[in-house]
């Protein structure tokens, strides 16, 4: 019609003005309407819920809303046929706008359409037919292009009004969200700053209430933090590096240590720094101490270093030690010495008897004598016993590297001669890869020789003793394990052996005081191990104990061995 139109050079203006207004106000009611319908269907498929469902469940409208809305849309509807449904045509019909922006601005969005849809349509009713204040207009065309001209005005309006306040409820809703999420978040952040306040404020207590001296020293090698301790044992200073008065830490010899030996400053470089023993010396100052030194390494992000260095005043142990040492030589000589003097007495007489003639009481003296030294040895081993357990029990722990091949090796050398000179049967030894521990010598060497003469002592006649010994290790520990060949132990004592004066076999006429595998869990558990012991599938028992792991030995250890024995797993014989 368009090309029509510019054929004949007649273009209808006022014609497709009309009908762009129509089709205007047509769009705006009918789309927002269908916006409004598809945005509550597309709610509803979020939520999974059906029309009929959020029927069901809506929230029950109040009564003075009901009323409100009954009667705003009464109150408009019938001001409009007032204005238009009058034959006196009111010029008042502008002035009807202001129902529009009262139920725009207090009814919902589809009310609004409702509303604007139903008084564009009496508008235009009432105008066609030829009243109301747009009836005035003579021309029809001119008073149909008015009256959609007012319909469109009206939608205008009300849609204007309504989707604006419902736009500015949205954005007040999502500001009250995000106010309330800052406020959660506010005082989510305020409980962990507390938290972290009082954590921090009961790890500064614990450090200053700690009886050891706890400093960090950081990457320049000044002291950034210490405890009260550290301040008692360097009698009030914080350079625990040492002072130019020479103060500071010393070998336990007196001798000064160079920096590369202090422990911490090993942490410091990234080295290994195994707890040592210093002396803390004050030169015209209160009496000197000694402190086992264990020091730790602490990274930080920028790759470099702080060290950790606990200081743990030893003067009162290794006094008691000492005190102990003395006691035990004093137990020693006045216990042990009137034995030799009983052991003698009993030779002496056993001699004595030999140019006797025979005589009926003869042989029960013989007994009697034999009895009495069997006592005798008795009384020595418990005592034996008993000055090792209060001495393993009480020293000093001293760790340092401890070649275990070379130990177990000179061990089974010793029990091989122990063998033949007293005419026994030689024991066999199967000694695998014994990799080094980080303990100390005495102590391991006692640990091992115990388990090993347990293990040849525990073993029925006639039969050869075979151990087999062997290792495995992790990144921190190394478990050592001791299978042997002898009669076992009894069911249900596997972890009764291990206490003190126990013993599993009583009445099988093996001698001991039930102190030696006590001993070996007391030197096992103040190394950080642990000993257990179990059944060899292949006759016997066998012991597992483990030791911290030592540094990486400079050779491949030695395998030891003398003579095959048992291809079983390791541990040892009952006590």
């Amino acid at each position: 019609m368009l090309g029509f139109w510019l054929l004949i050079d007649l273009f209808p203006v006022f014609a497709l003005t009309l009908m762009a207004v129509r089709h205007m106000a047509s769009i705006l009611l009918i789309g927002s309407a269908g916006i409004c319908v598809g945005a509550a269907l597309t709610r509803l498929r979020a939520e999974d819920r059906s029309i009929a469902g959020w029927w069901r469940h809506r929230s029950p409208t109040p009564p003075w809303r009901i009323g409100e809305i009954a009667g705003i849309s009464t109150l408009g509807i019938v001001g409009y046929l007032a204005v238009f449904a009058s034959e006196n045509r009111f010029p008042m019909s502008f002035a009807l706008l202001g129902f529009t922006v009262l139920v725009a601005t207090r009814l919902s969005t589809p009310w609004v359409l409702l509303h604007n849809t139903v008084v564009c349509a009496i508008g235009l009713w009432y105008t066609l037919a030829g009243s109301g204040p747009f009836a005035l207009i003579s021309d029809v065309a001119q008073r149909s292009a008015v009256v959609q001209v007012f319909a469109l005005l009206v939608a205008l309006v009300g849609l204007a009004l309504a989707l604006g306040r419902d736009e500015r409820n949205a954005l007040l809703s999502a500001l009250a969200e995000e106010k309330a999420e800052l406020a959660a978040r506010q005082i989510e952040l305020a409980v962990q700053k507390a938290q972290v306040t009082h954590h921090a404020d009961l790890l500064a207590a614990i450090i200053d209430s700690m009886a050891d001296g706890l400093a960090v020293i950081g990457p320049e090698r000044r002291v950034t933090l210490h405890n009260p301790a550290v301040t008692d044992l360097f009698d009030g200073r914080d350079d625990v590096l040492g002072g130019t008065d020479g103060s500071g830490l010393y070998h336990l010899d007196g001798t000064r240590n160079t920096e590369g030996e202090l422990a911490y400053l090993q942490a410091l470089a990234g080295e290994d720094a195994p707890g040592v023993d210093m002396l803390i010396h004050h030169p015209g100052g209160p009496q000197d101490r000694v402190v086992r030194v264990t020091a730790t390494a602490l990274p930080h992000p920028d790759g470099t270093l702080s060290t950790v260095a606990l200081f743990h005043d030893v003067t009162a142990e290794r006094r008691h030690r000492d005190e102990l040492t003395n006691f035990a030589g004093v137990v020693a000589h006045d216990l042990l010495n009137p034995l030799a003097s009983v052991d003698g007495w009993t030779t002496a007489a056993r001699d004595s008897l030999e140019g006797v003639p025979e005589h009926p009481d003869l042989d029960q003296a013989r007994a009697d004598l034999a009895r009495l030294a069997q006592a005798s040895a008795r009384m020595r081993g418990l005592i034996d016993g008993l000055l090792s357990y209060a001495t393993v029990r009480e020293a000093t722990v001293a760790p340092a590297r401890v070649d275990l091949a070379e130990v177990v090796a000179d061990i089974a050398l010793a029990r091989t001669d122990a063998a033949v000179a007293s005419g026994k049967p030689e024991p066999h030894f199967t000694i695998g890869e014994l990799p080094p521990v980080q303990a100390d010598p005495v102590l391991v060497r006692q640990l091992i020789d115990n388990l090993v003469g347990n293990a040849i002592k525990y073993t029925a006649p006639d039969v050869v003793p075979a151990l087999r010994i062997g290792a495995t290790q992790d990144e921190t520990m190394v478990t050592i394990s001791i299978a042997d060949n002898g009669i076992g132990i009894p069911e249900g004592q596997h972890e009764a052996i291990f206490g003190n004066f126990h013993r599993a076999h009583v009445n099988s006429g093996y001698l001991g005081t039930g102190l030696g595998l006590a001993i070996c869990r007391r030197i096992v558990e103040r190394h950080g191990g642990t000993i257990t012991a179990s059944d060899n599938p292949a006759g016997g028992s066998c012991f597992t104990f483990t030791l911290p792991k030592g540094a990486k030995p400079p050779n491949s250890p030695a395998t030891v061995s003398a003579t095959s024995s048992p291809s079983e797993p390791m541990r040892k014989s009952a006590n």
